[in-house]
């Protein structure tokens, strides 16, 4: 005699996200809050800095108004400190640049002097020095902007992940 199996129907939503490796982690974790899991019959797809994930949840979950409202709470505070990080080495890296184009002019000036006819020494040197100074400097300039803007930074991120978790806490609440 054969036994019957019950089986329910279960209608899943799906979604399919991009995210950084690193957070991968954290997006998988947070996800779950909202009641989305891992869809096993499908493996993430990983890139060289990103993976694509794929997801699931019940179609027919109670409380999947609010629990969407936060998810997208979730999603554009995960976003912010994205661009917070993003945001560490931008401007120290647009200085770097300018000062070595700096450099890299004066050297021009300093070569275009040394190949004159008759050749003006007294002003390669001259334009040599800060040419040398504007492509040694970018990488001291670099670095201090970088560690000012990490301090000035790093608080605001944690506070965006302190908001990040209590709305998963609030998520987990309504599962």
């Amino acid at each position: 005699m054969k036994e019957k199996r019950e089986t329910t129907f279960v209608g899943y939503e799906y979604k399919e996200m991009t995210i950084p490796k690193e957070q991968a982690s954290m997006y998988m974790d947070c996800y779950e809050n909202f009641g989305w899991e891992a869809d096993e019959n499908i493996a993430a797809v990983e890139g060289r800095s990103l993976i694509t994930v794929r997801m699931k949840r019940n179609r027919k979950m109670i409380n999947k108004m609010e629990l969407t409202r936060l998810q997208r709470h979730f999603e554009a505070c995960a976003k912010e400190v994205e661009a917070l990080e993003r945001s560490k080495t931008s401007a120290a890296t647009a200085w770097a640049i300018v000062t070595g184009i700096i450099g890299t002019a004066f050297m021009a000036g300093s070569t275009f002097a040394v190949v004159h006819e008759p050749p003006v020494i007294w002003l390669c040197i001259l334009l040599a020095i800060p040419g040398f100074i504007g492509w040694i400097l970018p990488y001291f300039i670099y670095n201090g902007i970088v560690r000012k803007s990490i301090q000035r930074i790093q608080p605001l991120i944690e506070a965006k992940y302190e908001e990040i978790y209590e709305i998963c806490e609030k998520g987990n609440k309504l599962l």
